[in-house]
């Protein structure tokens, strides 16, 4: 049982070296984005504690197989729980009421035939390099050398003048590179637009090109920007104008002939050509008829509220002309396939694939790189926008340069399915990652020469699942955060692209959006708030508890800032009749992560365990809670985390490590 031979400083360790890189150790979660995904390594410890007759430690790298038993999960997200359980052969049972949720676990778990996804996303490059190769091409001014790829095209958003109707661009810095993975600091010129580079940004010097002196920072801010033409102050955004106007203002490129030739990254300011590019892909979209581009309003919420600020009213106008050619064109590609499980499969990817495709996108100055629209689990709306290469580029080895393209999406898929054909556990010899094979486990329903397992996806209420009594052998699941992603929000961004290409294939495509009034989550534009999230909360842990075996446990992942959000748990743990047997931390998030970073947010999750109880409850008091808590501290210090109690400093809040992060025996 987990009470007994779960280990906590063993599983910390492994769970936050995970998290760090996360497809690294669990590859599968690769086929399609999804939220807050806890650790892989955390459910198998869990899973093998409460089905092994060992300790975990023992055990964690050895092949298992419990055939027979029953898992479920109520809120199955991006499916962690499930993929651990059909990887140690267990049946699965899930359940989400968001439509992308059903779709990606699916995926994750379908078998698929690799030759022929290969040979479909080849087919696929090929077509989108004849039609609209050129797009992604520019000249290097350095060597003189043509049609050289771009990696990606920086945009910068542009004002009208409200007093001398003039446009002026909305630059917050211009620093467009630091001097971490580049020689030295590039920057824009805020006279004439030409890229200098720095080597020491103390000494700015001025522009090579018009010699007026070089700026870190930009006009705009603060929602305010006063006008380099007439001097007047305009403020923004300006959402009564429509969707923002944006300007190229700068290019990385990849010259690999000129490797050795050249120290660090290639940059430019856009030539005529390069904008002459853009204004041939603008005319090519508007002579098209779209037939899969979404035309959908972006209905008000939390989230989409800001977006709204911005003037954008439909998806679409997420999107310039360049991107929704290419996205377009790539969907009637994939429509047409003959193959329906590798026209998902690609289908997927281009759901995906959207997350870099858009106006929403920044350039990171210091990793350079795009950053996808949800690295912060929200819609930024900044200043500068980075445009990827649509159909990605590879080197010479074959490996990937830069990111967001097709050629990026389908390497990480095709990994991620290949992980579940023979899936591996990372363990680390001092500095040293070790693969370790894990022979004749699988991820998927069926394999020559195994037995098949029961996969069973609804896109559902689960309060309303038909589970029949005494017949799950556990629940293992990761409930929504109380108000923490509005994830139906924020998949509609994906959804509406992924429905026009599957339409009512898939169970739940039929609605207009992800969302549903239903959801487990606070918001304020839903009218969803605590009592809604308690009541929905113990109606689902009612449900399966009901469904549970004797002695079976409801195993969940939680944590959160706001004490009222564990109130809401402990309701729902005492309504469904099961008591709170061990209170285990793990760690959640890395404190670095780029959407919680300086938010002061948990780091650790508790995982609680609950069972209906055989006898009368054992009492707890204060002195065996807090001496409980301090174990379980050093237990996390012991695995490299650095837990505080008093929950300051985003390590662990005073509610997920002080009031739960112990055992209740």
């Amino acid at each position: 049982m987990i009470e007994d031979l779960f280990n906590i400083p063993f599983i910390a360790q492994l769970a936050l070296r995970e998290k760090q890189i996360q497809q690294n150790y669990r590859p599968v979660i690769a086929v399609h984005k999804w939220f807050a995904r806890r650790p892989g390594t955390l459910f198998r410890g869990l899973f093998l504690a409460e089905f092994g007759e060992s300790p975990v430690a023992e055990t964690f790298f050895r092949k298992h197989d419990f055939p027979g038993r029953a898992i479920a999960d109520p809120f199955m997200g991006g499916g962690s729980p499930l993929l651990e359980a059909n990887r140690v052969g267990c049946d699965v049972i899930g359940f989400d009421i968001n439509p992308m949720s059903a779709w990606i676990v699916r995926e994750e778990i379908r078998q698929l035939d690799q030759t022929a996804y290969r040979a479909a996303a080849a087919g696929l490059l090929e077509q989108l390099s004849r039609q609209i190769g050129d797009l992604y091409r520019t000249d290097c001014p350095v060597f003189d050398d043509r049609d050289v790829p771009v990696k990606y095209f920086l945009w910068v958003k542009v004002l009208n003048c409200v007093s001398c109707g003039r446009d002026f661009d909305l630059f917050p810095g211009y620093l467009l590179a630091e001097n971490r993975r580049h020689p030295r600091n590039v920057l824009v010129c805020p006279g004439c637009g030409e890229l200098n580079e720095v080597a020491d940004l103390r000494r700015l010097g001025s522009c090579r090109a018009c010699d007026e002196p070089l700026l870190l920072s930009g006009p705009a801010g603060r929602n305010q920007c006063r006008c380099p033409h007439c001097g007047h102050l305009n403020r923004y955004p300006r959402p009564e104008a429509g969707a923002a106007r944006h300007r190229l203002f700068a290019i990385e490129y990849h010259n690999p002939p000129r490797k050795n030739q050249h120290e660090g990254r290639f940059f430019k300011r856009p030539d005529a050509a390069d904008l002459e590019r853009f204004e041939r892909a603008r005319r090519r979209w508007l002579a098209l008829e779209p037939r899969f581009t979404p035309t959908q309003v972006i209905p008000p919420g939390d989230e989409t509220d800001r977006l709204k600020r911005w003037g954008y009213t439909r998806y679409r106008e997420l999107f310039h002309e360049r991107q929704l050619l290419g996205l377009e064109l790539s969907a009637r590609h994939i429509a047409a396939l003959p193959d329906e499980r590798v026209r998902h499969a690609l289908a997927t990817n281009l759901s995906d694939l959207v997350r870099y495709q858009n106006l929403l996108c920044r350039y990171d100055t210091m990793a350079l790189k795009s950053l996808d629209v949800f690295s912060i689990h929200g819609f930024p709306v900044g200043l500068i926008q980075c445009e990827s290469n649509l159909l990605g580029i590879a080197n010479g080895n074959g490996a990937c340069v830069g990111s967001g393209g097709w050629r990026n999406i389908i390497e990480k898929y095709a990994k991620a399915k290949e992980y579940c054909e023979a899936p591996f556990e990372v363990h680390s010899d001092g500095s040293r990652r070790v693969v370790v094979p894990v022979a004749g486990e699988w991820i998927g329903e069926q394999r020559e020469g195994a037995s098949a397992r029961r996969v069973e996806l609804r896109c559902v209420d689960s309060s309303t699942a038909a589970l029949p009594p005494g017949s799950l052998d556990a629940v293992f699941t990761d409930p929504p955060y109380f108000g923490n992603v509005q994830y139906g929000e924020l998949m509609d961004f994906c959804y509406v692209w992924l429905r026009n290409l599957v339409g009512s294939q898939a169970e739940g495509f039929g609605r207009d959006s992800t969302r549903a009034a239903d959801e487990l989550t606070v918001n304020s534009h839903q009218g969803r708030d605590l009592e809604h999230f308690t009541s929905g909360l113990s109606a689902v842990f009612h449900r399966m508890a009901d469904a549970l075996k004797e002695g079976a446990p409801l195993v969940f992942t939680y944590h959160h800032n706001r004490f009222e959000a564990y109130q809401a748990v402990g309701v729902a743990i005492l309504d469904s009749g099961l008591w709170c047997t061990a209170a285990l931390p793990c760690p959640a998030e890395m404190g670095g992560s780029i959407h919680i970073h300086g938010t002061g947010s948990s780091i650790v999750d508790t995982v609680f365990v609950c069972r209906r109880p055989a006898g009368d409850r054992p009492p707890t008091d204060e002195h065996r809670l807090f001496v409980a808590l301090l174990r379980d501290v050093e237990q996390l210090r012991a695995a490299g985390m650095q837990p505080q109690t008093s929950g300051h400093g985003g390590s662990a809040s005073a509610g997920s490590l002080c009031a739960n992060s112990k055992r209740m025996e």
